[in-house]
């Protein structure tokens, strides 16, 4: 009602009273408005600066757990052939100090079994049932096997072989779904095709397949293999991996294995009887070098973020609580000692690492007071990487960011006075309404009431007028 009376307002009066109006209100709010304008985008400014910084200090911490989860900063194990064998260090490990000799006598094998050659892997084979049984087998000079130990714990998995999977290929695709511990692939070359099943390596992954023909569909049994029927020829044996730790043989059912040398994972090669492989450590000097560098790099770009919010003159985080705790905690850290338990003469602190504070309290690095630190106490240098900084920076995001920390509540608080400025600014709306409404109405009657005196005075004109014409 108020929006059709105020576009007849001043009918009466001449007077623009919708512009009075919206003047009056704004008069009444808009400075009010204005204010909580500003200090919303304030706000949002404040808690993007927030953001910011705890991002920059998770991403911190983050980056340097990444590095040391890597194994780049840790003291790694070598191969003094890497043709025989491979070493790499387990994740977390240490292995400072480490001494030893490898020979690998033999590799570890998987069995593998041939079927005859067909013409066409798509012709019909046969019907019937194949039982695959893992264990252990024996051989005679022949490579014939002479006896057969089922392995403890496996059941036999039987393959049916029906309708659309009687040609070779049909076959493979049906021992391949069985999950029989085996894979069984089709070889085709100039003379035909084959069916080649392989085990996994280890003297008990020796397999055994026993065959149930169907009497209308024969041909299976050429996939027979076990001690009564070799219809299939054995390729190669099944065996562990035979090494020689400092002169002690050693089996092994895989290649890869990484319960033989603490901390250690062996990767073997080739055999190479006879030959000694040294097994020995290299300190990560490059890398420890090259991290300390990382590490004072993402600190300054974190360090001039905090220095810009904190500003005295233009920082949008100058009065911020969080964000000078941050700032203090981070100015600290150099001289932290992240290296518990240090022997005398060992480093404790980034300080004594070379990392120097600067005058505008970012980092730099005296490259040769790093150098003799690496080179005197390696280890040492290696543990406060690894170990102390890491803890030292999750303790310092933990004491901001986790609940109750100081970001964390800086980060609460501005949350809370937005929500407060939004309050604010829905009731100044539903007031100016209100407020609006009011002097419509109020302005609508006096304008009434003038045109009502307009029409009184244009009356009592015509009457005088006429009384004097009158006369």
């Amino acid at each position: 009602m108020a929006d059709s009376i105020a576009v007849t307002l001043g009918a009466g009066s001449g007077i623009d009273t919708k512009a009075l109006v919206a003047s009056l209100v704004d008069a009444q709010f808009g400075a009010k408005t204005k204010a909580l304008t500003a200090r919303k985008d304030t706000l949002a400014a404040q808690i993007s600066a927030l953001s910011q910084l705890r991002s920059g200090l998770t991403g911190f911490s983050t980056a340097l757990t990444s590095l040391v989860s890597g194994g780049s900063l840790a003291t790694q194990p070598v191969s003094s052939d890497t043709s025989v064998l491979n070493v790499g260090l387990l994740p977390g490990a240490s292995i400072s100090g480490l001494s030893a000799s490898l020979e690998v006598k033999k590799l570890a094998n998987a069995q593998v079994v041939t079927s005859g050659s067909v013409a066409d892997a798509a012709a019909a084979f046969g019907k019937g049932t194949l039982t695959i049984t893992l264990g252990t087998a024996t051989y005679d000079g022949s490579d014939v096997p002479t006896g057969f130990t089922p392995k403890s714990g496996a059941t036999p998995v039987v393959v049916t072989i029906g309708d659309g999977q009687n040609s070779l290929a049909g076959i493979a695709s049906a021992i391949n779904a069985a999950k029989a511990g085996v894979t069984a692939t089709v070889i085709t070359d100039s003379t035909g095709s084959r069916l080649s099943i392989k085990g996994q390596t280890g003297a008990d992954q020796a397999f055994t397949i026993g065959v149930a023909e169907d009497a209308g569909a024969p041909g299976l049994s050429a996939l027979a293999f076990n001690t009564g029927a070799q219809a299939m020829t054995l390729t190669r044996k099944s065996n562990d991996a035979l090494v020689a730790l400092d002169g002690v043989d050693v089996l092994r059912p895989t290649n890869t294995f990484s319960d033989l040398i603490p901390g250690v994972k062996l990767d073997l090669i080739k055999e190479a009887p006879g030959q000694t492989i040294a097994i020995n450590t290299s300190p990560p000097t490059a890398a420890l070098s090259q991290a300390v560098n990382d590490i004072i790099e993402t600190y300054n770009q974190l360090i001039n973020i905090a220095k810009d919010d904190t500003n005295a003159t233009s920082g949008v985080l100058k009065a911020d609580a969080g964000a000078k705790d941050l700032m203090r905690q981070l100015r600290e850290l150099t001289g932290r000692d992240i290296n518990a338990g240090a022997a005398d003469g060992e480093p404790k602190t980034l300080a004594e690492l070379g990392v120097k504070t600067n005058r505008d309290g970012t980092l730099s690095l005296d490259a040769a007071t790093l150098q003799r630190a690496l080179a005197n106490s390696g280890p040492a240098v290696e543990k406060m990487l690894n170990v102390g900084l890491g803890s030292a920076l999750r303790q310092i995001s933990l004491s901001l960011t986790g609940p109750g920390g100081a970001l964390t509540s800086s980060q609460s608080g501005y949350t809370r006075q937005q929500k407060d400025i939004s309050e604010q600014e829905l009731k100044i709306q539903t007031d100016t309404e209100t407020l609006t409404q009011r002097l419509t109405l109020q302005y609508a009657g006096m304008d009434a009431r003038v045109s009502a005196y307009k029409a009184t005075q244009s009356f009592l004109q015509q009457q005088v007028a006429s009384w004097t014409k009158s006369a």
